[in-house]
């Protein structure tokens, strides 16, 4: 029997994608890829958006052409979203379900009934579909924590994943081993991965100081994403001190203007996030921070918009990850008034969007004629291919063993990638 899964979310999808993948493999599945015929196809969906939650049915339509007999299993948060979109699946898993897609889809070839799970997420407990390895990688995922209290007031994640819980610590531990076997980088992910462990009283430092310490094989250890509020001291102290430890920091802005902040409930003002960011650069000066950025949120003036691009300039990412504003049944911000047009809001990502490429290509050029240490990926016409611990793509000359780390000089930069050549011992 032959199976294919397909991700349309974030990180965490990711890692929950390739556990049930495991799993159905343990089970005498084959896995294939999604474009050819199986016997089984298995979406992890995604409701972030409009435009995932549409992209998520086209592939579950395009599942069904594959093969008219196949079993069709929709996962996750679109499943859990529950607007009635889904029905031309055969298995319906929510969250607190996924872990059981197997078993459900065996129930399925038993019975040819429609399966439906969606449950409550008033008390659903961590989800930890663990495996050994990613398919053709050498940078794993490791989900740590799961769910959200901040509600956001354009986002429904906290409805679809439920509360915040974590993955035990000495589970933790057990997940990094087998990973570390077979890759040499691993990012630690969640949905809120920097309130990891509250419910164990073990901070996200200390986890990454006993994943460094207690998994010695590891070759780097990188967070997904952190919110600002949640960059603490020690977290800091460790990425100083710990050179296994990723020097990039990818911290959710959403917006430049502080009235837009205040709309969207978000826990910061821009005053304190500049104040954080140069605080971890002084400390930490070669650190890599991204950010993520919503543009036309409702009643975003143009006034707000141009705070934003100033806003940017001032913090000097290294890159921008930039979505117009998608508005989302349930949460207060699809009740606001004062929506602003789709035109505008591609207009305004646009904008971003050329900022978030200059600021790039500025920060790749930094790099020329300093030191990186590169994890090799693949070789490529010439060039070894990888990203250094502050994320920036290398492209090392020479052939170099995948998963290796490389220690290489910058010597130009084109297209925002560095090109570089490898040091001699």
């Amino acid at each position: 029997m032959k199976f294919a899964v397909y991700n349309l979310g974030c990180k965490v999808n990711a890692y929950e994608c390739e556990g049930i993948a495991s799993s159905m493999e343990k089970r005498g599945w084959t896995r294939v890829d999604f474009e050819d015929e199986a016997d089984a196809y298995i979406i992890f969906t995604c409701a972030v958006t409009n435009t995932a939650a549409s992209k998520t049915r086209k592939y579950m339509h395009r599942a069904r052409r594959k093969n008219a007999d196949a079993v069709v299993c929709m996962a996750g948060c679109y499943v859990q979203a529950d607007d009635g979109k889904l029905n031309d699946a055969d298995i319906l898993a929510g969250t607190g379900f996924k872990e059981k897609i197997p078993d459900l889809i065996d129930t399925f070839l038993e019975t040819h009934e429609k399966i439906v799970k969606i449950r409550d997420l008033k008390d659903v407990s961590f989800e930890a579909a663990g495996q050994d390895r990613f398919a053709h990688q050498t940078r794993a995922y490791l989900k740590i924590q799961d769910g959200c209290n901040q509600f956001c007031t354009y986002c429904v994640i906290p409805f679809l994943r439920g509360r915040e819980r974590s993955l035990e610590p000495d589970r933790v531990i057990t997940e990094a081993r087998k990973l570390a076997a077979h890759h040499s980088e691993i990012v630690l992910t969640g949905i809120h991965t920097g309130r990891y462990g509250r419910e164990y009283n073990t901070p996200l430092s200390e986890i990454m100081r006993r994943i460094i310490r207690e998994v010695p094989e590891l070759k780097r250890l990188r967070i997904s994403s952190i919110e600002i509020t949640e960059i603490t001291d020690d977290l800091i102290d460790l990425l100083k001190k710990e050179d296994k430890a990723a020097h990039h920091l990818h911290i959710p802005l959403q917006s430049g203007s502080d009235g837009v902040l205040k709309r969207m409930g978000r826990p910061y003002t821009t005053a304190e996030y500049l104040e954080k960011i140069r605080y971890i650069r002084n400390e930490i000066p070669d650190v890599s921070i991204s950010c993520d950025l919503i543009v036309g949120f409702p009643q975003e003036s143009e006034e707000e918009f141009q705070e934003t691009v100033a806003f940017l300039q001032e913090c000097e990412f290294s890159f921008i990850h930039v979505f117009p504003y998608s508005s989302r049944e349930g949460t207060k911000a699809a009740a606001m008034d004062g929506h602003v047009s789709p035109q505008e809001k591609k207009r305004r990502a646009a904008v971003c969007g050329k900022i978030s490429k200059e600021l790039q290509k500025a920060w790749t050029e930094k790099w020329c004629g300093k030191e990186v240490a590169v994890i090799a990926e693949q070789y490529d016409n010439g060039y070894t291919k990888g990203y250094s611990s502050q994320y920036v793509p290398v492209w090392i000359k020479g052939q170099y063993p995948s998963g290796s780390l490389i220690k290489a000089v910058g010597e130009k930069s084109r297209d925002s990638v560095l090109f570089a050549e490898g040091k001699t011992e």
